[in-house]
Order: structure tokens, then sequence, then C-alpha cells
């Protein structure tokens, strides 16, 4: 990258792996981005998103249990949760002076404000107050950060995050930026990534592969819970028999390095 042009800024954004406990082990919940989107248009990816603006107001801080004392990493933490309950109408949050997360019940009856939260005619910290809600933050294990390569055109510095999907939630994509939904596990995604019955982009694909092998939900989160994560920035190495795509070993994923049949 040229002086000239220099990489644009990465933007921040947090997607939640929503879990559940299935007859062959956990279950992921995962959405098919809408073929218009112009990022991973057409693919099998978590809930999420880039942060807005107003996911970074100080006051919110008082409207979240157990959110990150880093001002950065507290507003992924938000956006990851409003994305989620845009996308796909789950909401880790409880009512003011309580400690159980919302019911399927109460959040089908809020149900209504998702389409004014993604339009951007309700804003998050109106919504919480007027229904007297405080995000869950606490329902939240962070357990790794990838950065886009500084070659692409659109740059996102993204947080994953693990939680427990409320049981009498029902989780159910937009119809606007994902078209389809599937509660499948990890096994289940890498098989179809490979037999190409599904499109998953290269960190998807990377991190579900992390979360293979596991007999519950619990003892995969907490195989995650206080791990130290090692920011991955992908980048290309040309050889003598082509293009690779490498992430630094020391991330701990299954893969460290692979051939490209086309640029990402």
């Amino acid at each position: 990258m040229s002086e000239t042009n220099p990489p644009k800024p990465p933007v921040p954004a947090g997607t939640i792996v929503l879990l559940r406990e299935g007859t062959a082990g956990p279950e992921m919940f995962m959405v098919v981005r809408h073929h218009q989107i112009d990022f991973a248009s057409g693919a099998l990816v978590f809930p999420g998103g880039k942060v807005d603006a107003q996911d970074d107001d100080p006051e919110l801080e008082a409207l979240c249990f157990g959110a990150a004392a880093d001002p950065v990493l507290r507003a992924i933490e938000i956006g990851s949760i409003r994305e989620a309950f845009e996308e796909a109408g789950v909401l880790l949050a409880r009512r003011e002076g309580e400690t159980a997360l919302l019911s399927g019940d109460e959040v089908a009856a809020l149900d209504r404000f998702r389409d004014p939260l993604h339009k951007g005619e309700l804003s998050l910290k109106a919504f919480l107050r007027q229904e007297k809600l405080r995000l869950a933050c606490d329902a939240l294990t962070r357990f790794a950060h990838w950065v886009t390569p500084t070659m692409m055109p659109k740059r996102f510095d993204t947080h994953f995050f693990l939680a427990i999907a409320p049981t009498d939630q029902v989780l159910a994509h937009d119809g606007h930026e994902s078209v389809d939904s599937v509660w499948l596990t990890p096994a289940r995604a890498l098989a179809d990534a490979e037999a190409g019955r599904r499109t998953v982009i290269f960190p998807t694909l990377r991190n579900i592969e992390i979360l293979d092998g596991f007999a519950g939900c619990g003892a995969l989160i907490d195989a995650f819970a206080g791990k130290p994560i090692v920011t991955v920035t992908p980048w290309t190495e040309k050889r003598d028999d082509g293009t690779w795509l490498c992430i630094p070993p020391e991330a701990g994923y299954k893969l460290s390095e692979e051939k490209m049949t086309s640029m990402p």
C-alpha cells in the first residue's frame, strides 16, 4: 500500500455466536447474508455488524450489566447485542433490578422495536430507558479478534463473542440484511462448507473450527473464558506454487495458511 493510498482504517464491529444444546452437541445460530449486501453477500455468518456512533454513548454504561471498562470494547459489546436483536430477534437484556434474562414472551412484545432501531428512528438509549432494560454484557464471552487485511477495500476490526441463547426466545433472521437462518453444529457447518453446500468466508470458517468438538455449551464457553486472545490480521504470501493466505500460528487456529484459488 503506497503512501499516496494509505489503507482505510478498520471499522469497529462485533458478532455473537449464539449457542444452544443439541442432540449432537452445541449448535450455533447462523444467518445467510442478503445477496445484495456488499460484504460477504450470500455467506453463512454469525449475527452482528459494525458499531454505530450511538453505541459509544457514555450514558449507555449505566444501562449495561458487566460491560467492559474499556470504552472501545464496551461499545463493541453494546453494538453486538443491538445487532443481534435487530438481525436475529434475540435480546440479551434484563429488566431493571432483575437477574434473569428477558423471557421469550417479553422479547416477543418488544419485537416491534427491531425495525425502528435498525432504521435509526429510535435510539438504543431511548429504547432501553423507555422499557427499563439493561443490556447483559456479562452474558458475552469474547474469544476472537480479527482485523481485515490492509489491501481490502472494506475493513473491519471485529471481536467475536460467545453467548448461550435464552431457551425460550425465538431466533429468526430479519429478512433484510439476512434472508435465512439455521441452527447447526460446528461439524455440520464445516461439512457443508467443504461440500460447497454453503458459502463460509475465511474468518468465519476458522472460528467455527475451533468451536468444534465440545460436548456441551458450558464446556465450550469455559474453554475460552479468560483465554488470551491473539489479534489476527491475515496477510498474503506469493510462493512458487501460488498465493497463500496466512494468519499467525500463535493465534491457536487449526489452520494457519491456505492456498488461495482467488483473491478474497
